[in-house]
């Protein structure tokens, strides 16, 4: 079960591939012609692609790379982090920079995918006008996020099954077209013909390689939804379903153009039978959705990373599975995903436009985790540094040569993912250094707790019963909604508990593990809450736990008390005022720590102050 619902959620992406790849790869010879020597050297590029991109570096060797389960660009940050300590400053840019870069494959995938398969009513109509596909595309992309509210729990359970048919008609599609058109294109499995094809032509054979480099645009699906099927499932379906399948479609494709050369136009349609040719593109438009909804599933995930690890301000995320914690939906990103999926789609308006825009996220994303990979393998692993560095360097030197392929399309729609990448980044850079600033600020400007709790000792403040919980996130600091409480109610719970959330450079966090809990003195005590970057920062679950080690508070007679800062411009932030509006802008758009926490709404007593930034 494991494999099949690895097949239709990991595979969605790099599974719908053939779709476009080869098309894409032989635009050039659209106007001059295809050579034998030209078809076989592409789809040996193919083949050799999938071979040490996705199976040696990612499903051999980036797999063995994991969080405690977890995969992904920010969980190989963390590692990374872990493995350098505080000297991980070069880390921390990379890993952010390969979220900003997954934001721009998040967008452009569906538009790609969906579209691309949509096209393939041109084959059964070839006088259909190009809005009715434009219209039809648009409606399925609008539907396919509108459901995301509802959860995709029980949708999942039909990915794995369908893609299993998909596969399966790739495999026989592709081994028909090699058996009856031509054979020879097995010589395509010598990589020799893909280098004399990438050598032998110039400036042509660069670019295809940017083109070629389509196939394998879903490789870090099969890194980063580790944690969701494991590492045996995830490998045992690569090597033994879906890669085959691939090879055999891409193959036989190159079988066809040999046979067929005016086919080289859209390959992947022409090799249904007639009879064939609607199911046909009834099957790839869902296995398309299904790659689109594996990518969207992703962007959530990452989204909830980076809030945990401080990356982005806080936003609401909404469970819609009471079984699976990685079910989660953001609606806030959604709505931003599926703006930018409308806008691309309007703006390119084929797939072979979006080609062009294509590519160049994921190839940065794939430098970036193969840098990441050095540390891991140097630091972590403890390889010598001399083979730590020719063993990432053969995975570097391939992925920095699709990247540079991919660079050239930059003026033809590869602006599209920099540009939304660069975004993101200078979001993350802001939220980053304004937290870090804002964070300085306060605990400069604040009273030491252990200060304060002497002064109250003294005092004759009236005393109230039950318990008073400040969140805040400097535990030796008096926080500021308790300094205000004290200043205008003039009176102190007989039980205040300082309690601080921090997220761990791991996962998950075991249950014995979740907290640790300081007496300060009679009055006051210390509590930190332990959450992994891929949990929800849940307080009343975190209570619970404290509950059942034997802390006794009852959460009816508990109040929560939090500050709200309304934040303002000051000439002396250290950061440009450009960055200083940013991030109040960004500060303003946060939701509520009483939702984002899940803290019971009649148990908050929020108290407000105006700071300058």
């Amino acid at each position: 079960m494991l494999v099949l619902g690895s097949m239709g959620v990991v595979y969605g992406d790099i599974g719908t591939s053939p779709l476009y790849a080869m098309k894409a790869a032989l635009d050039h010879a659209k106007n001059t012609g295809v050579l034998e020597t030209e078809v076989i050297g592409i789809v040996s590029l193919l083949v050799w692609a999938l071979v040490f991109t996705v199976t040696i570096k990612y499903v051999f060797f980036l797999m063995l790379a994991d969080n405690k389960g977890e995969g992904g660009t920010l969980s190989l940050m963390a590692l990374a982090q872990k493995a350098l300590g505080k000297r991980g400053r070069t880390i921390f840019l990379l890993g952010v920079a390969g979220a900003a870069l997954f934001s721009g494959d998040a967008i452009i995938t569906p538009a790609i995918s969906v579209l691309s398969a949509v096209e393939g009513l041109t084959e059964v109509s070839p006088d259909l006008d190009r809005s009715y596909i434009i219209l039809i595309t648009l409606a399925i992309l609008i539907l396919l996020f509108t459901v995301q509210k509802s959860g995709t729990a029980r949708v999942a359970a039909f990915f794995g099954p369908i893609m299993f048919v998909f596969f399966t008609v790739l495999a026989l599609l592709g081994l028909y077209h090699i058996a009856y058109d031509n054979p020879r294109i097995l010589l395509a499995l010598n990589p020799l013909y893909g280098l004399r094809f990438l050598f032998g032509n110039g400036a042509t054979g660069f670019v295809t390689l940017g083109l070629v480099f389509l196939a394998v645009t879903g490789a870090e699906a099969l890194y980063a939804d580790m944690g969701h099927f494991g590492r045996a499932p995830i490998q045992f379906a690569w090597l033994v379903f879906v890669l085959p399948a691939l090879l055999l479609n891409y193959l036989g494709q190159g079988a066809m153009v040999l046979a067929h050369p005016e086919a080289a136009a859209d390959p992947f349609y022409v090799m249904a039978p007639t009879q064939l040719l609607i199911p046909m593109v009834i099957l790839s438009t869902v296995a398309t959705v299904i790659a689109s909804q594996a990518v969207i599933t992703g962007a959530f995930s990452l989204v909830r990373q980076a809030i945990q690890l401080g990356l982005l301000p806080r936003m609401e995320i909404q469970h819609t599975s009471a079984a699976q914690e990685g079910q989660i939906f953001v609606p806030r990103i959604n709505w931003l995903i599926l703006i930018g999926v409308v806008f691309l789609v309007l703006q390119f308006k084929t797939s072979d436009s979006l080609a062009n825009a294509y590519g160049i996220a994921v190839t940065g994303t794939m430098v970036v985790t193969t840098s990441l990979a050095f540390v891991v393998v140097w630091k972590l692993w403890r390889w010598p540094l001399w083979s730590a560095i020719l063993f990432i360097a053969f995975f570097l030197s391939i992925d920095l040569a699709f990247l540079a392929a991919n660079l050239v399309k930059v003026l033809d729609g590869g602006y599209v993912p920099l540009c939304l990448a660069a975004g993101a980044m200078v979001v993350m850079w802001t939220w980053t250094r304004g937290t870090h600033l804002l964070e300085q600020k306060t605990h400069r400007d604040s009273t030491r707790i252990a200060d304060l709790i002497r002064q109250l000792e003294s005092s004759k403040l009236p005393r109230v019963r039950g318990t008073a919980i400040f969140m805040t996130s400097d535990t030796d600091a008096a926080p500021s909604a308790l300094m205000h409480n004290l200043k205008h109610n003039k009176v102190l719970h007989e039980h205040n508990v300082l309690m601080s959330v921090r997220t761990e450079n791991y996962p998950r966090v075991a249950p014995k593990n979740r907290f640790e809990m300081e007496k300060l003195s009679d009055e006051f005590s210390r509590v930190i809450v332990h959450f992994g970057y891929m949990e929800s920062p849940r307080i009343p679950v975190a209570l619970a736990s404290l509950r059942k080690s034997g802390v006794k508070f009852d959460i009816m007679t508990t109040s929560f008390f939090l500050g709200r800062r309304t934040l303002k411009t000051s000439p002396t932030s250290g950061m440009p005022l450009w960055q200083d509006k940013l991030f109040i802008l960004l500060s303003k758009q946060a939701t509520t720590a009483t939702d984002f926490f899940a803290i019971p709404s009649d148990r908050v007593v929020e108290l407000g102050a105006q700071v300058a930034v």
